[in-house]
Order: C-alpha cells, then structure tokens, then sequence
C-alpha cells in the first residue's frame, strides 16, 4: 500500500492512498487511525488526494546516506569504488516533502541532484542480520541527495555539502508492497525541466540494501522512520534556481521539487 503524510485545514494525519491518476475522481486518501510502525486501521474516511498538501512521508530521526555505491557515478566524479561503504548523513533539517522548495544555499555555485531509492525503517533495529532485514524495512520511497558538489570537493568531508536545509527531498509517500527482491531491481529516473538526466536501475547497486542495513546497525540503532538513501546512478548534474527537478522510480511513483533563491 502507499502510505502518505499529509495536511488538509490545518491537521497532520497518515492515511493509505487509494487508486490513480487515471480514475474519474483520482486519487483518494483513506485516513487510518495511528500510525503506520504499528498495527492501524483505516478510518473509512477518505478525502481527495487533490485537496491536501502532501508532507514529508516520515519524520526521520536520520537520514543515513551511502556515497559511491554506483560504479558509474563514482567514475563520472574521477572516484574509485570503495572498499567498504562510504556512510554519511543527513540532518532532520534537510529533510522536505514533494512540492516543496529547495533553497539554493549561499555557500555554493554548484549544487547537483541526485535521484536515489530511499528505504524507510519500520522497527527499532541493532545489529540486524542479513535474514532479517526485510523485517525491519516499512517501505520504499523517492529521495533526492542534493549535494552541493563545490563543497564536498572543498571541505573534503561531506557534513555541509549534503546537510544543508532543504537538501532532502522525499515523497510522495511510502511504498510497502515491495520486497527486497523487487527493491533490488527497480527503475530510477531524474529529469530537470522535464529533460532526463538520469537513468538507471538499482540492480546497478554496488552493494545491495541488505548489505547496507547490516553494514549501518554493526554501528548504530535505526528507529522507526529513519530513512537511508542507497546512492545514485551516473548522470549526474548542476541545477540552477527555477529549475524543477523530479526524480521517478518504477512502482512507487515520482517526487517533483523546485529549487528557489534563498531568501
């Protein structure tokens, strides 16, 4: 199911997003009572997809994120392919939803996309062996890694460069009817002003999502709503403000942003 966070006159609630586009009504959403990292139930009450704002699908603690784990897109930057995975992450504040702006930041001339495959933890997990990962996992998402490139390159490490505010988009929702096997092999497309810049496929990873997930809670504890985003494929590239960038990714669905001028 697509699990979606969302506003409408004022109230935050989750709800299950039924049916498509194409419907005569499009889309609605069927509020549920409670939360989605617990049993729920839904409400019966639904309202149209259309008339409410779409936020941040979770609230995550963290995003965990995994650098080079394309060998293309590793090449396309003049970098090897890692021995180990490269971790670093993304602060709370980085965090925005599908329609939101992405402010330009002041310290950088050069800030790129980058479409990647989110996983969204669904249980508190340490330690998790590669047999249970598929526990732990709630659903998949759409993210956006936006990296100011000229400071990564700079600062060497990459805490500003990717942690800046609005430098993670995620949406529109949550995907749970996916396993790690289709997960390991799902489209992945960016375009910018509706022109492709990116695609590829996730079976394209250099290490898979059960890799990363064990490799991540040998260090530490993800809670429910953590996301880590598995990297990116080549193709690569600035935006400029005005441009609209969205990322698609097969079965879960596409997440639109415009980046802006800081104010």
């Amino acid at each position: 199911m697509r699990i979606a966070r969302f506003s409408i006159d004022g109230n935050v609630a989750f709800g299950v997003v039924e049916g498509e586009p194409s419907d005569q009504d499009g889309p609605v959403i069927d509020i549920i009572k409670g939360h989605p990292f617990a049993e729920f139930e839904r409400s019966g009450q639904k309202v149209p997809l259309s008339k409410v704002r779409l936020l941040p699908p979770v609230l995550p603690n963290k995003v965990v994120g995994i650098g080079r784990n394309y060998a293309e897109h590793a090449a396309e930057l003049g970098n090897e392919v890692p021995d180990v995975p490269v971790v670093f992450f993304k602060p709370s504040t980085s965090v925005v939803g599908p329609g939101d702006p992405v402010a330009y930041p002041s310290f950088s001339s050069e800030v790129h996309y980058e479409a990647e495959l989110a996983v969204v933890i669904g249980r508190m997990c340490r330690e998790v062996p590669r047999e249970r990962v598929q526990d732990v996992i709630l659903g998949y998402t759409c993210g956006n890694d936006i990296t100011a490139r000229d400071a990564q390159r700079r600062e060497k490490q990459w805490a500003r460069a990717k942690g800046f505010d609005n430098s993670c988009p995620l949406g529109p929702w949550v995907e749970t009817d996916i396993d790690l096997a289709r997960a390991g092999d799902l489209g992945i497309m960016c375009t910018v002003n509706g022109e492709q810049r990116q695609l590829g496929r996730t079976s394209e990873m250099v290490r898979p999502i059960e890799d990363l997930i064990v490799h991540i809670t040998e260090a530490m504890t993800l809670l429910p709503g953590d996301v880590v985003l598995t990297g990116t494929p080549a193709g690569v590239g600035p935006l400029s403000v005005g441009d609209e960038v969205a990322v698609t990714i097969e079965g879960i669905g596409t997440l639109t942003n415009k980046v802006i001028k800081r104010g």
